[in-house]
């Protein structure tokens, strides 16, 4: 929490921390965070079901402002509630190298193994202990004389090292363009039979056969003079996209070298994509273009 804490005053750090809460009133960092001017929060989960418990915390978390949890030192295992609140805008340090050694023990286990490195992983929270998507690691060698103190020690400080990093590059992901493009990838190909296919150097996806698919979304990334990182979809004409950049003018706007044919813009490199809006837009943009064979199948499924 420290190393959080202390890393958070560089003025290039993309994160604040708005709150450090505990379940533990005595927690000696809540005195460190107080003596650093930040607010701090705790409550006692003695008496409470978990999921009570975890229901103040997370209360207490929102009224904040917070978008992100990351843990540091609870110890407590966190409601399958809890942890769905904070779906992929929750992480923790665990110190081994995952998913090795899961639970306590790790640097004892990993000695007792005969392995010569150990380490530190940072993950996004699931409800699986220790078992969420692993973000970034820190590897660790093992001495000959190694003990789990030894070994512990020399971890702490990779850990240090690593969780401010890690938090940094998570939260400013969604301004990362190779980020981005594999969101935009994995929505794109989930569509019935579809391909990517470069245009002009860009990322694109088509519908139908590799000889006769047709083209419903492209990658834009600084391209054609233009600065913005965008996904460039159909629309049913000039129409459409006029209404949608009246709409909304800061999401919306018309691609230079596609805008007289109808197609829009969406940004993407604003730090709050809506990808559920994305997804949206993307299957209308194929439903556009696909064969009829794939529309009406859909239709018939839509239907039941």
């Amino acid at each position: 929490m420290a190393a959080l804490v202390y890393a958070a005053k560089s003025s290039d750090c993309p994160y604040e921390i708005v709150l450090v809460a505990s379940n533990d009133p005595d927690a000696p960092g809540l005195t460190l965070a107080q003596a650093e001017g930040i607010p701090v929060f705790s409550h006692p989960h003695k008496g409470l079901a978990r999921a009570a418990h975890d229901e103040i915390m997370h209360e207490a978390i929102a009224e904040s402002g917070a978008e992100y949890v990351v843990l540091a030192g609870y110890m407590r295992i966190l409601s399958d509630g809890f942890v769905r609140k904070w779906a992929d805008h929750m992480l923790n340090i665990h110190p081994s190298l995952l998913p090795k050694y899961k639970g306590l023990d790790t640097y004892q286990r990993a000695i007792d193994a005969g392995d010569q490195i150990a380490g530190c992983s940072v993950h996004l929270v699931t409800a699986e202990l220790d078992n969420g998507p692993v973000l970034a690691q820190t590897e660790v060698a093992i001495l000959p004389d190694d003990d789990a103190d030894r070994l512990a020690s020399r971890i702490l400080i990779a850990e240090h090292q690593l969780y401010p990093a890690a938090v940094a590059k998570y939260v400013t992901r969604e301004a990362d363009p190779d980020w981005i493009l594999t969101q935009i990838r994995k929505r794109a190909l989930a569509l019935a039979e579809t391909h990517e296919r470069p245009s002009f150097g860009a990322p694109g996806w088509r519908v139908g056969s590799e000889k006769t698919g047709k083209y419903f979304a492209y990658f834009a990334r600084s391209r054609h003079g233009e600065a913005n990182i965008a996904l460039l979809v159909k629309t049913t004409g000039l129409d459409e996209q006029a209404a949608l950049i009246e709409a909304n003018p800061e999401l919306y706007y018309a691609p230079k070298f596609y805008g007289k044919s109808g197609w829009i813009a969406i940004r993407l490199d604003q730090g709050k994509t809506d990808w559920d809006h994305i997804a949206e837009q993307l299957h209308k943009s194929w439903s556009l273009v696909a064969p009829k064979r794939l529309t009406k199948m859909i239709r018939i499924a839509d239907e039941f």
